[in-house]
């Protein structure tokens, strides 16, 4: 099983058929699995443009069964298609399908590639192995938190970096949104979630990832949250501006521009946001940390506190990305160009839209 950013939290990290997040954003071992599997069952999956690998993840004859309530979703790429609610769908499916297992070998090769991602991971997020980073915040937080803790993440480098790296500790604690990248849903999302938490778990937390960027489109809602009781607990990930953008600009050949505050060419004088002192004025405890042995003590006080606590610490905007587990994402790059480094960067991304399946 493998899974998409919207279904992260379906399956326990340590479940041994577990085989990881699938895509631009997925794992090594879940694109190994879905670029060999002859027969995928997707249910629940718009199979949209990430999750796919913008059609390159899987295998050109795969034959897919889409299981969806909607039936746009269901024919998808020439599925078989199977409209109807999920749960139902897979009682059904299990009836017809009997005691039928996948080859062990099929099984015991899966799991020895989910094996090698785990290593991957435990390295990725271990403190200390390079600058600031996502990767490592993420792991600090997962291994202190409750298991019933949700988690609350959606624009900019934050939805890879969650999906690759979160060890999933309980089933549906785990928000990732990704649609059109979603900039701003992450604090308002979260109180959304802390609401419907708080019904019928009060006593567990809602723990929102955002990074500056998205905290500077829309950060209101922590004011509503103090202001409803609705506790929350915000990390605040500062890479001076947009640094997953920057990557992008750079991967595909481009000089920074206007991404990162501290090189805009547009600005004279650059400086950051005291994030720290305007989540205080919007009622809530405030705090900001500069290495991982403090932000895990932050993260305890805000786990004590009684209302919405903001923990802002800074991250390396260049260095500690996960390079691991993408799969090809169709990126539109200049065709002409001045610059040999754009052409040399639109010959090499154009050099695998080969290895995209063909359908609709």
């Amino acid at each position: 099983m493998i899974q998409t950013i919207a279904g992260r939290a379906n399956l326990l990290e340590d479940h041994k058929l577990n085989l990881g997040p699938v895509g631009v954003t997925g794992s090594e071992s879940g694109n190994w699995l879905a670029k060999r599997a002859d027969v995928i069952l997707s249910v629940g999956s718009r199979l949209q443009d990430f999750t796919t690998g913008s059609w390159t993840a899987f295998a050109p004859d795969a034959k897919f069964i889409s299981l969806n309530t909607a039936r746009h979703d269901a024919t998808k790429h020439m599925a078989l298609s199977l409209v109807g609610d999920a749960k139902l769908g897979l009682k059904a499916l299990e009836n017809d399908i009997g005691q039928y297992q996948a080859p062990p070998d099929w099984t015991r090769d899966a799991q020895a590639q989910r094996q090698k991602w785990d290593s991957y991971v435990l390295e990725n997020t271990k403190v200390g192995n390079r600058p600031n980073s996502y990767a490592q915040a993420i792991g600090v937080i997962n291994a202190i938190c409750h298991p019933r803790d949700r988690i609350v993440a959606a624009a900019g480098g934050l939805p890879a970096e969650v999906t690759a790296n979160w060890r999933t500790l309980d089933i549906g604690t785990v928000d990732v949104e990704f649609g059109f990248s979603c900039m701003g849903y992450e604090i308002a999302g979260g109180w959304g979630a802390r609401i419907a938490q708080s019904e019928v778990e009060p006593e567990q937390d809602t723990i929102v990832f955002t990074g500056d960027g998205s905290y500077m489109l829309m950060n209101s809602d922590i004011y509503s949250s103090v202001l409803t009781g609705k506790k929350l607990i915000v990390l605040v990930l500062d890479n001076g501006g947009f640094a997953v953008i920057n990557k992008l600009q750079n991967n595909t050949g481009n000089e920074s521009f206007n991404n990162l505050i501290a090189d805009c060419p547009t600005v004279a004088e650059p400086f950051s946001v005291d994030f720290v002192a305007h989540a205080a004025a919007m009622g809530a405890n405030a705090e900001k940390v500069s290495n991982f042995v403090e932000l895990e003590e932050a993260f305890k006080r805000a786990k004590a506190a009684s209302k919405t606590s903001v923990i802002v610490m800074d991250v390396d905007p260049y260095d500690g990305w996960t390079t691991e587990g993408h799969t090809w994402w169709e990126v539109g790059t200049p065709h002409v160009s001045d610059h040999a480094r754009v052409r040399e960067a639109h010959q090499d991304w154009e050099s695998s839209r080969s290895k995209q399946r063909r359908g609709v």
